[in-house]
């Protein structure tokens, strides 16, 4: 018989296991106090109004308001976020977010005149402005929202289009509360007889199941009901599509692409650089899939085959203790200060480390400027990709924590484009630290078909999904109907690129495209290709070169948004708008196969 295991209530877990928010507020009482204040100062915005175009001090004045006004905001919402995830099912906390974003609501529509008034400034007398001392501060963020003006509309037409918001969104939420709600899947038997609830959440657990007929069973099961919904779920993801085409082309750019692009200030050749390496490198992909089938013992090899370890039977067990550990050890190549505040930090209360009833799964690094770089983790000794997770996060936190002591706070928030470095960078050295240490060639072989799937799944699989984005965005915009059979088509195709000639390709997988959120917040997904290719070759500089190209990372790390995404990767080593980043990263997924094969 199966043993029922009951998580502890959040009263029940050990302080000592928990990431200290009294950091934050001491008491709820001093999170009211500044609640209350937040809530008075949203008036103060009137004072400026109409006036931003009359002086530099004007000016200086609206923008350090404003600033501090956000940043009081960002460290209520921070703790409201926290205790929420903490524990979703508790009403107080969830009444404590629900009144921020009230009122965060009411001070984004008091200061939302800023934006427009800064945009309607003549150049001439803008650059007079700019040449006082007083606005030094914010000339890079002057600088990066008037890059805008071309592609802002008149006021009249930017209501309009703010008008549309909710309904701009409607069909990312319909498709939430088909996929997350409406959906069901039905139960299936694990490997223990217990009959477990087929979700989108248990999917990914079946398919590492390392008995075949469960993961054959798991994935026909699911697809049928996105066969059953698939004109639905078409028209959704049409209708996503088409609103991106809709404001690109509403707004003057060259494309849905050309606008997603735009803020980070990424030209498209980088976008089109990946597509066609990952392209040219697919090779080894394919021999990767016949090394799997032939070790796997498989006739023939199809999509659930592809996500359980190889070598299944294996089990590393780390305590929390063994883990933080083995994670300082793996970054001792970035310094002892860095190892010495992360060591201290995972040791003590930056980390919300086990499960608990109600609270938010997974795991996240958030922290605000105000605040310490706090890690949700969901950690489970017997799994060592947790151990993975903790050091990915960790390096979200130091990178926040080096960001937040040597910038400014208008300057300390990175970019998504260049979050997933400092995270994939730690996982790159905690692989070779562990494969340094295994004591066996069977845990060598282990961690190198881990670090294969890492590569495999967020270059490979993520470009994919990018150069769908790519072609069903032009092919709305040159007019293509956008149908179930026509996204059928295209996925199809891709999926025999990116497989091969000798992967089986189950018709249901061409209905993949239609139950990825990621789709619904279009040309996204590239950037973890780009992410995780960026630090694998800044791992290999800092390991294999000099004290400069130490230096040179952990300048990065302290960089925030303090210059576009391209130039601060530039600076620490890497150029993504060159192929090579991309190509030495498949380089290695290549040798990494072929260590494998030998290995196995």
């Amino acid at each position: 018989m199966s043993t029922v295991v009951r998580l502890p209530q959040r009263s029940e877990v050990a302080p000592s296991d928990t990431w200290d928010l009294t950091l934050l507020y001491k008491t709820e009482a001093d999170w009211e106090t500044d609640f209350a204040e937040f809530e008075s100062l949203i008036d103060g915005y009137d004072q400026f109004k109409g006036k931003l175009g009359d002086d530099a001090a004007t000016l200086a004045a609206c923008l350090k308001f404003d600033g501090e006004l956000e940043r009081l905001g960002e460290k209520l919402g921070n703790y409201a976020f926290l205790r929420m995830a903490e524990d979703q099912t508790n009403g107080d906390y969830q009444k404590l977010m629900a009144r921020l974003q009230n009122v965060a609501t009411r001070a984004g529509e008091a200061g939302s005149y800023i934006r427009p008034e800064i945009m309607e400034i003549d150049d001439a007398k803008l650059a007079q402005l700019m040449q006082a001392p007083e606005l030094e501060l914010y000339q890079l963020m002057i600088e990066r929202l008037t890059r805008y003006k071309k592609y802002t509309l008149t006021e009249g037409e930017e209501q309009l289009l703010a008008m549309q918001g909710e309904m701009a969104g409607a069909t990312s939420k319909i498709f939430r509360q088909l996929h997350d709600a409406d959906l069901k899947f039905g139960t299936l038997a694990d490997e223990n007889g217990d009959e477990i609830e087929l979700t989108p959440s248990t999917f990914s657990q079946f398919l590492v199941s390392p008995q075949r007929d469960i993961r054959k069973a798991a994935f026909h099961q699911f697809y049928e009901q996105f066969t059953a919904h698939e004109n639905t779920l078409a028209a959704t993801l049409a209708g996503s599509i088409q609103k991106d085409v809709y404001y690109a082309k509403a707004r003057g750019y060259d494309g849905a692409l050309h606008q997603a692009l735009y803020g980070d200030n990424v030209p498209q050749s980088v976008y089109d650089n990946l597509i066609a390496a990952v392209r040219k490198n697919l090779p080894a992909l394919y021999k990767y899939y016949d090394l799997r089938k032939r070790k796997m013992g498989l006739d023939e090899i199809h999509h659930y085959d592809t996500y359980v370890p190889i070598l299944s039977d294996i089990e590393i067990e780390h305590t929390w203790e063994q883990a933080v550990e083995v994670v300082a050890q793996s970054l001792a190549p970035l310094g002892e200060d860095y190892v010495s505040v992360l060591r201290k930090g995972l040791s003590g209360r930056w980390c919300d480390r086990y499960p608990n009833a109600g609270k938010q799964s997974g795991a996240f690094s958030a922290g605000c400027f105000d605040s310490e770089p706090y890690i949700l983790m969901n950690y489970k000794p017997k799994v060592l990709n947790d151990v993975f997770t903790l050091t990915h996060e960790a390096g979200h936190s130091m990178h926040s924590y080096n960001s937040v002591k040597h910038q400014p706070f208008e300057y300390y928030s990175y970019t998504i484009f260049v979050a997933e470095v400092a995270s994939t960078f730690n996982e790159q050295l905690l692989t070779r630290h562990m494969l340094e240490n295994a004591k066996d060639d069977r845990l060598k072989a282990y961690l190198i078909n881990n670090e294969i799937d890492s590569i495999r799944g967020t270059i490979i699989r993520q470009t994919m999904f990018a150069e769908f984005e790519k072609i069903t965005h032009e092919m709305c915009e040159s007019g293509q109907p956008l149908t179930v059979e026509t996204f059928k088509e295209v996925y199809a195709g891709l999926l025999r690129d990116y497989f091969g000639p000798d992967f089986v390709i189950d018709d249901e997988l061409s209905l993949e495209c239609l139950r990825i959120p990621h789709f619904y917040r279009a040309f996204y997904v590239y950037k973890y290709a780009t992410g995780l290719s960026a630090s694998i070759a800044l791992s290999q500089k800092v390991l294999n070169g000099g004290k400069g190209d130490l230096d040179n990372y952990l300048s990065f790390l302290r960089s925030g948004c303090s210059k576009y995404p391209l130039d601060l990767l530039r600076d620490a080593g890497v150029d993504l708008e060159s192929p090579e980043p991309v190509d030495m990263a498949l380089s290695q997924f290549s040798d990494l196969v072929e260590q494998l094969d030998q290995l196995l």
